[in-house]
Formats: C-alpha cells, sequence, structure tokens
C-alpha cells in the first residue's frame, strides 16, 4: 500500500489484509539498511487476529521512493506525517535498532498519536563503532559482512525458521543488498548523531516494552539500562512502568532469530491495559 508523504510516495505492508484505521493500529519501524519485510511474521500475525498493520518502508528504503533522511528527529517528523495520511490519529508503534530510536523520539514528539510504544533491540546512545562506519563509508561490502556478522547469535538453523536450505544469515544478508547504494552511511550517521534518547525517555506518555536480545553484539542489553531506567522512574508519576523482554540465545536479529518470542512479546504488551 502507497501514500503520499510529503508528495512521496511512502510504502506500507498491510499483512496480507486491507487496512482499516478504525481498528487498533500497530506501526512497524524497521533498522538500518532493512525494509518492512524483517517484520513479516509479526506484521501478518497482528494482521489477522483484530489489528490494522502498517510496516513501513522508510523513505529511501525498499519500494518507498526518496532519499534516506539524514536524522532521527526528521524521521520521526517523517512518521507523523504518514499517520496523517494514512488517517491514523493514533497508533502502538514497534521499532527496531534504528526503528526504535525513531519510535521512542516520535512517541516523545508527539505523545496524542502513540498508544504504546515497544523498542526492539534498542541502545542509547546507539554509537556506530568507528570500524563499521568508516567501512559503510569505503567499502559497504565488508560493512555488510561486519553487520551479518554482529546480528546473529548463530549462522544456523533456528526453531521459528526451519527448514532444508534456509538461512537467516544468508536472508539477512541479502536484504540489505537490495537497499540502496549510500542508504546504510545515512542511517549509521543518523544512529550516531541521534542525542535525545534520555530527554525523549523522560518525556513518554505511554506504555513501554523493551525486547532485548541476550546475545546481541550490536545494542547489547546493558545499552538500553539508562533508558529502562528512566522509564521506570515516571511509574512516581503515576505512568505504567516498562515491560521488558530480554531473549535468550539471540542476537540483533531477533525478527530472524527469534519471531516466535517477539511474537509473544507483542502479544502479551498489545493485550495489556492501555
Amino acid at each position: 500500500m502507497f501514500f503520499e508523504v510529503h508528495a512521496t510516495p511512502a510504502y506500507a505492508y498491510t499483512g496480507g489484509r486491507p487496512f482499516d484505521p478504525s481498528r487498533p493500529v500497530v506501526v512497524f519501524v524497521h533498522g538500518a539498511e532493512h525494509d518492512h519485510s524483517v517484520w513479516a511474521l509479526q506484521s501478518r500475525y497482528l494482521a489477522h487476529h483484530g489489528f490494522a498493520v502498517l510496516a513501513l518502508d522508510l523513505p529511501g528504503h525498499g519500494r518507498s521512493a526518496g532519499n534516506p533522511i539524514a536524522s532521527v528527529e526528521a524521521i520521526a517528523d517523517w512518521l507523523v506525517a504518514l499517520l496523517d495520511a494514512a488517517g491514523v490519529a493514533r497508533a502502538t508503534l514497534v521499532g527496531h535498532s534504528m526503528g526504535s530510536l525513531v519510535a521512542l523520539e516520535t512517541a516523545a514528539r508527539a505523545p496524542a498519536r502513540v498508544e504504546r510504544v515497544a523498542l526492539v533491540a534498542t541502545a542509547f546512545p546507539m554509537k556506530v563503532a568507528d570500524a563499521l562506519l568508516a567501512a559503510a563509508r569505503d567499502d559497504e561490502p565488508l560493512a555488510l559482512d561486519m553487520i551479518n556478522f554482529w546480528s546473529h547469535s548463530t549462522i544456523n538453523a533456528r526453531p521459528g525458521t526451519p527448514g532444508p536450505g534456509f538461512s537467516v544469515f544468508v536472508q539477512n544478508r541479502r536484504l540489505m543488498e537490495r537497499q540502496r547504494p549510500g542508504v546504510l552511511l545515512a542511517d549509521f550517521a543518523a544512529c550516531n548523531a541521534y542525542a535525545h534518547g534520555f530527554a525523549a525517555a523522560d518525556a513518554l506518555a505511554c506504555p513501554a516494552l523493551f525486547v532485548l536480545a541476550q546475545r546481541d553484539s550490536m545494542t547489547a542489553p546493558r545499552q538500553a539500562r539508562e533508558l529502562i531506567e528512566r522509564c521506570r522512574a515516571r511509574a512516581a508519576a503515576g505512568l505504567p512502568a516498562p515491560a521488558i523482554v530480554e531473549i535468550p540465545d539471540c542476537g540483533h536479529a531477533i525478527m530472524m532469530e527469534r519471531p516466535d518470542a517477539l511474537l509473544a512479546a507483542l502479544r502479551e504488551f498489545l493485550a495489556a491495559p492501555s
């Protein structure tokens, strides 16, 4: 499904069902060098169980036109404009890695538009290693190799994505390879420069879920600790304490390595009182 956002076509996968904004809306925001397809299981399940789903391709990614947006703050503004274009008054935001920063910033900037926020494989600050940033600039295939090795706890087949000849490792590499040249560097630069995370966590006015991976080498669970503590501090003001799910034996690519565990966490979060 396409929407016009700032006069540019933006694609969103609806989970195989017609999009109906009168239903509870869940918006999925992918991470760096990815697109809507990383949410295949979660988006399709929710779309067939009472939710309206938009799994986005951010500008310059996947099927969306335009250039990648240079900052997390500007992507958050774009996301609010997409909600307007889709006729969505309020939505739950689910973001992975870079997308988690976008979801967090959007929830802080537009609290009336965000019902809940789920931060998957998040961290703040989300600094990119110098070697990886240099590879993204000078040798993109090398950068993709580094990301792929660091994003998985194993290259073996996992429960939830089994099958002869199937490899989540190869799948992720091919997904990244189909993004346009320069997208990776733009995404990493946006993550590296984002400095508003703690202020955004302090400003959250909705329930929050943290889904972290025990063996994440890209955004280690300890790197989300301060965000979690700031969200916990909101309980003193009568706001809900954050829900925290740490998935064992899993790397950064949670949607691929442990899709069922992530779906279970989202189902429980969405079923809880708002």
